[in-house]
């Protein structure tokens, strides 16, 4: 929950930072302990970061086992492209339509969701963007054959570039896009991208700073979903409960050739308070087995809005996974017109009403729900039911 400047309490099911819950006491505690002992950074070798670098790795498939430590999402993004440009030699990359992976310079020219927005300068020619692998609103449409019908895109795009005879250093994605729209990718997709990408001598990178810890109840990671092991992951966000707190995880192979002499270094990343809140966190996911929570509550919320779809024209699309799940609303299911305004009203009237939400998507008309792991099942009633009521409220033509 939040509470607003008067005391007034809100339903938080937007905020996905706070992965274990505001202000959780145990997270809080450990930071006072560790911040009245020590706090330094890693030209001290500690414990607490050699300790929280394992159970971190551990949580990984081989021969995902070497961790790099930082402070936040957009750092780890950018370590991750230097890793990848380290050890192919390349630079043109591989994104998706629609993706956001940060507020860096070089992050900003791989985001779509920026360089082709407001105030962007489109993408540099390095850069190259396939479609997002959307079965609702996308080219391909077919559960059955869509994951390699968007791959073939991808493998074009792969052969393209060898005929220019410019070099791949790899693909970028969301393991599940949530900036796009709260997108869970059709099955095979993520496979066959990976193998047309490694077979061109590219890195396979996956942006999992949203969906990682268990979100999806599924999965403890959004790439597993897929059933398919990248090349690098990276993580943010949740791992630090709101602290700034990111990581990339890789491999040997691509660490040791990153080890030439060019001394990488962060001077906040892997200090001792931020390893300790890490190792925190990660222990309460899988000790209050907050992954299968999510599956649980995200059952119950999926159901719901699949109960409101009947009763709402305007509700084109549920999806998503556990407590990770967008709902598209739509004026026509024939044209797909966005409901943009209605969407924006929607989320206005829940928050008059104490639930708070966020839209997004390429057309921001998604209504995008990423409670803390905690959500409770009198959450997910009270959401459902309070969107229920905004969504009656919207003006009968917009029904």
């Amino acid at each position: 929950h939040l509470f607003d400047e008067s005391g007034r309490r809100f339903i938080d099911a937007y905020n996905n930072v706070p992965h274990v819950g505001h202000c959780h006491p145990e997270v809080v505690e450990v930071a006072r302990q560790q911040m009245s002992l020590l706090n330094t950074n890693t030209r001290y070798i500690n414990d607490r970061v050699i300790d929280f670098a394992e159970a971190l790795a551990d949580t990984f498939p081989e021969p995902l086992n070497v961790c790099y430590l930082l402070s936040t999402a957009s750092e780890a993004n950018e370590l991750a492209l230097r890793l990848a440009r380290n050890f192919t030699n390349a630079r043109d990359l591989i994104v998706l339509d629609g993706a956001y992976h940060g507020h860096t310079t070089t992050l900003i020219d791989i985001s779509p969701y920026k360089h082709s927005g407001p105030g962007g300068s489109g993408r540099p020619d390095w850069v190259h963007v396939a479609p997002l692998a959307d079965i609702y609103r996308g080219p391909f449409r077919k559960a059955d054959t869509a994951g390699l019908e968007y791959a073939g895109v991808v493998e074009s795009m792969i052969q393209q570039l060898a005929r220019q005879q410019r070099r791949l250093c790899g693909f970028i994605a969301e393991s599940c896009p949530s900036v796009g729209g709260q997108i869970i990718f059709p099955d095979h997709y993520l496979p066959a991208v990976y193998a047309a990408v490694r077979n061109a001598g590219g890195v396979c990178i996956a942006d999992d700073v949203q969906t990682a810890y268990g979100r999806l109840g599924a999965a403890f990671y959004g790439f597993e979903l897929q059933h398919t092991i990248p090349d690098i992951v990276v993580l943010g966000k949740p791992i630090g409960n709101g602290h700034p707190l990111a990581a990339v995880i890789t491999t040997p192979a691509i660490a040791d050739a990153f080890n030439n002499g060019m001394e990488f270094f962060s001077t906040f990343g892997g200090n001792t308070v931020s390893s300790l809140i890490g190792s925190t966190v990660l222990e309460i996911v899988r000790r209050d087995r907050l992954q299968i929570h999510a599956l649980n509550i995200g059952q119950m919320l999926q159901h719901g809005f699949m109960e409101l779809k009947s009763q709402f024209q305007i509700i084109g699309d549920v999806r998503g996974s556990g407590l990770f799940m967008g709902i598209e609303l739509v004026r026509d299911h024939e044209t797909l017109e966005p409901a943009t305004r209605e969407a924006d009203f929607v989320v206005n009237r829940m928050r008059d009403r104490g639930v708070l939400v966020g839209t997004d998507g390429l057309l921001h008309n998604v209504i995008k729900i990423r409670p803390p792991m905690v959500f409770s099942r009198e959450d997910a009633s009270i959401l459902i039911d309070t969107l229920a009521t905004s969504l009656f409220e919207i003006p009968q033509a917009g029904r």
